[in-house]
């Protein structure tokens, strides 16, 4: 059997950072994030019983240094013993740039690889598998805004808009396309052990969990803002407080805060989050789109723009079977 499924990165707006359960991959708290439409990842998992190992390509190249947790989650997938799997994957922004490529990456190889083995997981149990491979994995399985909660020693997935209920722009700012030297899961190990922030960011995530929830249902804008930036800036202090610190950003990073800072003073809607990478990204309303697309492109130090609205779950795109030819699943 041969599938191939497409999953869109998301943002966190209440962010995740740090474990509970380092085997098991659960987060530390819960996280509220959106779901983009443009950037997208396709995972397409061909079984193959002629091979002898599993094979990863990314972007037309090998990918030697993902394939043990590409393995790990075909694995939890799959069962074991199992054949061998080829792995193709195709990715339309950088990856490994602090842009949740994983999160979009193991978001779609688990519907691929289910639906390889002619299987039909329903949707929670499928971000379940992701989110042991890729802690925000989970959130892409889902559209629009969508919240990881951490209950009963699980996680669980809730959507809390769709995308078209509150059609936010995203217009992303990346200030280098270069993988960032320290992985998110090594960082937060680091943070977890040495910051003396960390017991602290833990004990409020509920505070704004709950504030971003609210402004979320209202369709707050300024609300959901405030709590954002905050929640973000404190995960970056939890890293800067680290030892050895953990910094992401570069110049331009600092430079884009303040271009979206001068924005707010002239009053346009826009603020601004920043994941375990240097990318700034900026929400705003549609009619700021070209505005703020216009003051970060001009920004000193930003190679390249992408814009993205709020877009769909994880999904199938294609399956072929051994005998009963193509089909092209349901995309909704």
């Amino acid at each position: 059997m041969q599938a191939t499924a497409r999953a869109q990165p998301n943002i966190a707006l209440i962010k995740y950072w740090g474990k509970r359960d380092s085997a098991r991959n659960l987060p530390a708290v819960g996280s509220i994030s959106i779901t983009l439409s443009d950037l997208h990842t396709e995972m397409c998992v061909e079984v193959d019983e002629s091979m002898h190992d599993d094979v990863l390509i990314v972007n037309g190249c090998e990918d030697r240094h993902m394939l043990p947790r590409v393995k790990q989650c075909l694995d939890t997938i799959m069962g074991a013993p199992r054949p061998a799997v080829r792995v193709v994957s195709h990715c339309n922004f950088p990856v490994a740039a602090g842009l949740a490529s994983s999160a979009a990456a193991f978001a779609a190889l688990v519907v691929a690889a289910d639906s390889a083995l002619g299987q039909s997981r329903d949707r929670a149990e499928l971000a379940g598998l992701a989110g042991r491979a890729s802690g925000s994995a989970a959130r892409s399985l889902y559209g629009g805004f969508v919240e990881l909660a951490n209950r009963d020693d699980d996680i669980v997935v809730n959507r809390l808009l769709e995308s078209d209920e509150w059609p936010l722009r995203i217009v992303v700012a990346i200030t280098t396309p270069d993988p960032k030297r320290l992985s998110s899961t090594d960082a937060m190990e680091i943070s977890r052990k040495t910051s003396p922030f960390y017991n602290r960011w833990i004990e409020r995530q509920s505070v704004d969990l709950d504030e971003a929830r609210s402004a979320i249902a209202n369709r707050d804008f300024a609300k959901l803002g405030s709590v954002a930036e905050h929640n973000c800036l404190k995960m970056h202090s939890v890293m800067w407080g680290s030892r050895p610190p953990v910094i992401y950003w570069n110049s331009a990073t600092l430079a884009c805060m303040q271009t979206v800072r001068d924005l707010q003073s002239e009053g346009a809607a826009v603020f601004f989050t920043i994941d375990a990478g240097p990318q700034l990204k900026a929400i705003c309303l549609p009619e700021e789109e070209t505005r703020v697309r216009a003051a970060l492109a001009d920004t000193t130090g930003v190679s390249d723009i992408m814009v993205s609205g709020l877009g769909s779950r994880a999904r199938l795109v294609h399956r072929q079977g051994d005998s009963d030819g193509v089909h092209v699943a349901n995309s909704t």
